[in-house]
């Protein structure tokens, strides 16, 4: 058998769930970091000088919205830093969503910053206010810097849009992406050489100089340091290469000290194999089997975004991995009833949690969606659960129902929460896993919630970039 059901991951399982208290402490943490930045602006006569009306209340009103934008720009900045803690504390998911919410509440508070700073200060000057742009980007210290930056920044919020994101492949999108850190770098001479709340006393200095120094530290250590350390460490190297079935491939990678990867089925990493041109761009992969300490394995679609690439790889292929990432995990499961939800090559995470939690024969459900039994992937695998650990296995065949719906449209005529009671009477007192495509998700989330499963319970990993 795959290695997903040779060897559960008990030391895995055995691990201690992230306390609840560090997630409420990091969220405490970011409102504080804005609250710091209003008392700052309040402190050098931010709300004197608005009060006081003309082109001072304008320019004050520029200084905050400045402070606002390039707090949240750091903080962004370490949402998505790799933060061990915070990615167990939150989730890549719930992640993923405040990077894009602060990253586009950043990027309008800056262009709000601009437009009241170059008004107020071309009516303290009786000026034109564009003549005054030109001014201060052509006079003023660090503001080429800072207009290359925003620029930059301008690149990075246009192609997050998701129209645009979708006429992107993944690599292309991924590279575009990088240009925010270039951003946030050439902000910070401007800031620091021209901005007054920033230099304006010693705690304001003190203050975002700590702030940087975070967000670059975050960066630095668990985005190159530790993906280097654990590359150097555990040197993964392809063993075989397996077809699944149509565009369908898995990956099985050996190497060293596996044992002591802090991995969890459930989990994903990115990954980079060394194989000739294209190696720099990483690709997002799920375990599609419970590590077990002697090897890895990923399964992959080919989506046309360069994962196809991978079913061309050569045994002994070199390895470059990033993580482990994501809280589709049985960290919080401490027995009872398991309802597994699978769309497409949503299965690979679900089926490496399979081999991990611990519950009775019988108490496992496996509901599991695409569109034709020939794409069904690992069958024989799903079969050895169905006998040998009790799981109930309810495949679900057919086209897409004509509204937003997780059931195929055989089915339509039954309310989502209805179709799932009926298939799992005892959903209520379950854990329940999804994983596939973002509106399947969203849609067999919203059947769960219905249905009466707690948030608590519920745990997804979105298919999405």
């Amino acid at each position: 058998m795959a290695i997903t059901t040779v060897t559960m991951a008990r030391a895995a399982s055995d691990r201690r769930a992230t306390p609840q208290w560090w997630a409420d402490a990091a969220g405490l943490t970011a409102g504080v970091t804005l609250l710091i930045v209003t008392a700052l602006w309040v402190s050098g006569g931010g709300v004197r000088q608005l009060i006081g009306g003309g082109a001072d209340a304008v320019s004050s009103a520029g200084r905050l919205t400045g402070l606002w934008s390039a707090d949240l720009l750091l903080l962004q900045v370490l949402l998505l830093a790799r933060i061990p803690l915070v990615e167990r504390a939150f989730g890549q998911d719930r992640l993923a969503r405040w990077h894009r919410w602060t990253g586009f509440t950043s990027f309008w508070l800056m262009i709000a910053h601009i437009v009241l700073i170059t008004l107020g200060y071309a009516g303290a000057a009786h000026a034109n206010a564009f003549a005054e742009l030109w001014e201060m980007i052509w006079t003023y210290p660090g503001m080429l810097l800072a207009t290359a930056g925003t620029l930059a920044m301008i690149m990075v919020v246009v192609t997050s849009i998701r129209a645009a994101r979708r006429r992107l492949r993944y690599e292309s999108w991924h590279l575009l992406h990088l240009y925010a850190y270039v951003g946030v770098g050439l902000a910070l001479p401007h800031q620091l050489w021209t901005g007054t709340d920033f230099i304006g006393s010693r705690a304001a200095t003190a203050y975002w100089w700590t702030l940087y120094a975070v967000a670059a530290g975050g960066v630095v250590a668990y985005r190159i340091v530790l993906p280097l350390w654990r590359n150097l460490r555990h040197r993964l190297v392809v063993d075989r290469v397996v077809p699944e079935g149509p565009g369908l491939t898995s990956i099985y990678l050996t190497g060293r000290r596996l044992d002591r990867l802090p991995v969890r089925a459930g989990q994903f990493f990115h990954w980079r194999f060394l194989d000739g041109p294209g190696w720099s761009r990483s690709h997002p992969f799920s375990l599609s089997a419970t590590p077990n300490g002697a090897g890895l394995r990923i399964t992959v679609k080919d989506l046309g975004d360069g994962s196809a690439r991978v079913a061309a790889l050569k045994p002994g292929t070199k390895t470059l991995i990033e993580g482990p990432y994501g809280k589709l995990t049985g960290e919080s499961h401490a027995g009872g009833p398991v309802v597994m939800m699978a769309c497409g090559i949503g299965i690979t995470p679900l089926l490496a949690l399979l081999g991990e939690l611990s519950y009775a024969p019988g108490s496992a459900t496996l509901i599991y969606r695409a569109r034709t039994e020939a794409e069904i992937a690992f069958r024989g695998e799903i079969d050895w659960f169905a006998a040998q650990r009790g799981v109930r296995v309810i495949y679900l065949f057919g086209s897409r129902a004509r509204r937003p719906s997780w059931l195929p449209a055989q089915y339509a005529s039954h309310t989502d929460a209805d179709a799932l009671r009926a298939m799992v009477p005892d959903i209520v007192h379950a854990h329940v896993y999804l994983c596939g495509p973002e509106a399947w998700t969203d849609a067999a989330r919203t059947a769960a919630r219905t249905a009466g499963v707690r948030a608590e319970n519920l745990h997804t990993e979105l298919f999405a970039w």
